[in-house]
């Protein structure tokens, strides 16, 4: 997978890829595998993500299928297999929620991803901060864990000079809170605080996208797990990978829909969504 070596700098887990600052990087995100994963879509994913020739990937959780201490080590292994072809690509993991859901599966993704529950990493100019909501709650009024908000403020003061920061955690525990423009809600209070620019999240298996006070909120389409509600397109609902373009302190997203037969390679940016699928064609 090509885990990176920890180094706990004051409770903080930082990793560091050094190269000469603000020097454009590239890398992918890549949404949901499992929650009902559909066969083939994710190997489709890696092969499409990899043809970019980006530095690295960026996961947002459900890895595996989970939900069963016995037949987990198994299914990380099942995951390791898909990725031999592409390991020369350092993989960063988001803890999912079919990822975590008990002790024994929370030491399973410790050992797999190579670094804690919450941790940070830099790339040259820029900073991410992994948060673990995995066994969080996806009800309207659901807020960050008090261990979410400690460590991302000790992260973030810790990585104040970065020119870019992104936020990423499994569920978009923020949604409802930024649908409604929320602009009190600590966590969003928090980011502003330290001038984060960009936050990640999957779950739901749709592309959503809010703008709140300089910070863009997205919640990236599937990269395998099954498709919800009316499976079209322009409501936001299909198999994709996300390649992100950093410049300076400049992020630019390209969203790649998956071509034939798991979809028909359409190209978008964020701003062509919105809260309830396409706002533009």
């Amino acid at each position: 997978m090509g885990c990176l070596a920890a180094a706990l700098l004051g409770g903080v887990a930082s990793f560091g890829l050094w190269s000469p600052a603000n020097t454009a990087f590239r890398f992918e995100i890549l949404g949901d595998r499992t929650g009902g994963a559909q066969p083939g879509v994710f190997e489709r994913v890696l092969a499409e993500a990899a043809a970019d020739h980006p530095d690295f990937l960026l996961s947002v959780g459900d890895c595996i299928e989970g939900e069963n201490d016995a037949t987990a080590a198994a299914e990380w292994a099942q995951f390791d297999r898909l990725l031999t072809p592409y390991r020369r690509l350092p993989l960063f993991l988001t803890p999912g929620n079919h990822d975590i859901w008990s002790p024994a599966s929370e030491k399973l993704w410790i050992a797999r991803a190579g670094h804690p529950v919450h941790y940070g990493f830099d790339f040259r100019q820029a900073h991410f901060t992994i948060l673990d909501n995995s066994r969080g709650s996806d009800s309207p009024d659901a807020r960050f864990s008090d261990d979410d908000m400690r460590f991302l403020e000790r992260d973030l003061a810790a990585h104040s000079g970065q020119a870019v920061k992104f936020v990423v955690s499994h569920r978009p525990t923020w949604l409802f809170a930024i649908l409604l423009g929320n602009s009190s809600y600590p966590f969003h209070q928090l980011l502003r605080k330290y001038g984060v620019q960009y936050v990640l999240a999957g779950h739901i298996h749709q592309i959503l996208h809010f703008d709140l006070d300089g910070i863009t909120y997205l919640d990236m389409p599937s990269a395998g797990g099954h498709l919800r509600d009316t499976k079209t397109y322009a409501r936001g609902w299909f198999f994709a990978h996300t390649l992100a373009t950093v410049e300076g302190n400049q992020v630019r997203f390209r969203i790649a829909e998956l071509p034939a037969p798991y979809g028909q390679g359409r190209v978008t940016a964020p701003e062509d969504w919105g809260s309830a699928g396409l706002v533009r064609q």
